[in-house]
Order: C-alpha cells, then sequence, then structure tokens
C-alpha cells in the first residue's frame, strides 16, 4: 500500500528541514502547502539564502512543485549599488575560463541582474549564473542567456537514457525522452521534485540541446 503523503505533513517536514539546514534562517520563511505545491514566502537578507531555502524544499518527500516568494532584503554595509554589482558581475564572469568571452551583456536593476548573450554549451549558461549569484548585493537572477544550436550527436534518446541509468538518483524506467530537432521533452512520473530536476540537468548536459521540457510529474507519497 503506497504512503500517501499529507500537505500538513510536507509543510512539517520542510519547515525542520529549513530549521536543520545551516544556511537558512527559518524564522524568516513561512510556507505553504496546497495539493504538493509549495510556497515559500518571506525574507532573507542574501540570494543564496533564498536558493538554500529552495533547495531544502525540494529535497523533501511529497513535493511536486516550488513557487519560491521569498524577497530578499539587503540593508547597511552589505547594500551595493547597480553600478557595483554591474562591475563585479562583470569582472566575475571575465574570470571564468570556461564562458566565452565578449558573448554575455549584464544589466542590474535595483539588485536583480539580467544576463543576455549566447553560449556553445548549457554548462556554460549555468557557469555565467553561478558566476554572479555569489556576490554582495544581488536580490535574484534572470538568466536569458542563449544555447547556441549545433548538430546534435546520433542516438540522443539512447544517450539520455544511458545517463538515466547510470544516475543512482533516478528511477530512469519512469521517465520518457523524445527529441524534436534540438528541443528534448520529457514525461513519466518521478519519486520527488529533486528526481524531476536532476533529469532536467542530464537532458541540458547533451551537446547541441537548446530547449528542454520538462513535463515530468511527481508522485504524491
Amino acid at each position: 500500500m503506497a504512503l500517501v503523503t499529507t500537505d500538513e505533513t510536507i509543510q512539517q517536514d520542510i519547515m525542520e528541514e529549513l530549521r536543520f539546514d545551516p544556511e537558512v534562517r527559518a524564522p524568516e520563511i513561512g510556507v505553504r502547502v496546497k495539493d504538493g505545491i509549495v510556497s515559500l514566502m518571506g525574507f532573507v537578507d542574501s540570494y543564496m539564502k533564498r536558493l538554500a531555502a529552495e533547495k531544502a524544499a525540494m529535497r523533501v518527500t511529497g513535493v511536486r512543485g516550488i513557487a519560491n516568494e521569498i524577497e530578499v532584503r539587503i540593508l547597511g554595509a552589505a547594500e551595493r549599488t547597480d553600478e557595483d554589482i554591474v562591475r563585479d558581475a562583470t569582472h566575475a564572469l571575465e574570470l571564468n575560463a570556461s564562458i566565452p568571452a565578449n558573448r554575455l551583456k549584464v544589466m542590474v536593476d535595483k539588485g536583480w541582474v539580467k544576463l543576455e548573450g549566447d553560449v556553445d554549451w548549457s554548462f556554460q549558461r549555468m557557469a555565467a549564473e553561478n558566476a554572479v549569484r555569489y556576490l554582495q548585493g544581488v536580490r535574484g537572477i534572470s538568466n536569458l542567456i542563449i544555447v547556441k544550436a549545433q548538430p546534435l550527436p546520433g542516438e540522443v534518446k539512447q544517450r539520455i537514457k544511458a545517463a538515466f541509468v547510470r544516475d543512482a538518483r533516478l528511477d530512469a524506467n519512469n521517465v520518457m525522452v523524445e527529441v524534436s530537432e534540438h528541443r528534448i521533452t520529457l514525461r513519466g512520473t518521478v519519486r520527488s521534485y529533486a528526481e524531476k530536476n536532476e533529469a532536467g540537468r542530464i537532458a541540458w548536459s547533451i551537446p547541441g540541446v537548446t530547449a528542454v521540457d520538462n513535463l515530468i510529474a511527481v508522485s504524491s507519497y
């Protein structure tokens, strides 16, 4: 008999996970759960704490989706001007050897960073976001970097499925892969929201993929 996880149980488990995680200060964060969909509310003093709270919720059994509505409030000495953040972000991108030079633009509005441009690989897109998310004063990031289309390797579906099988965090038998030009669509049902994200990460790792539609559902137990 399957064990059904209730919204109340999910909420309690997330609050406990937030208290357990040293990167998150739980009193600042509220949690609401409806039909397995989690809403995180409240405020923190850094973008990294906002992400840490989301990752903590992702680890909990029964979570089917997350709406992260946590606000980043930066006060006092930690507050930076948009000009400061643009300068620091540009410098951080230049220092990262994996990111192609002179192909990205950085714009900042009230601490919210927007990245634009194009790269050849998905890992470069994520490397750019990772390079700026730790910067002081950042309140949020919009990653609008485009992965340029390249010839897809042969047997793309088989390569993705093989990667699923190798990954101990993923039940490969319950995920279906569809390939259309440079777009990957994932369907099926997995046991956790973290497992769904892992499947998407693997699909993005294939060279030549420019879009991933992750339509995998998360079971309710």
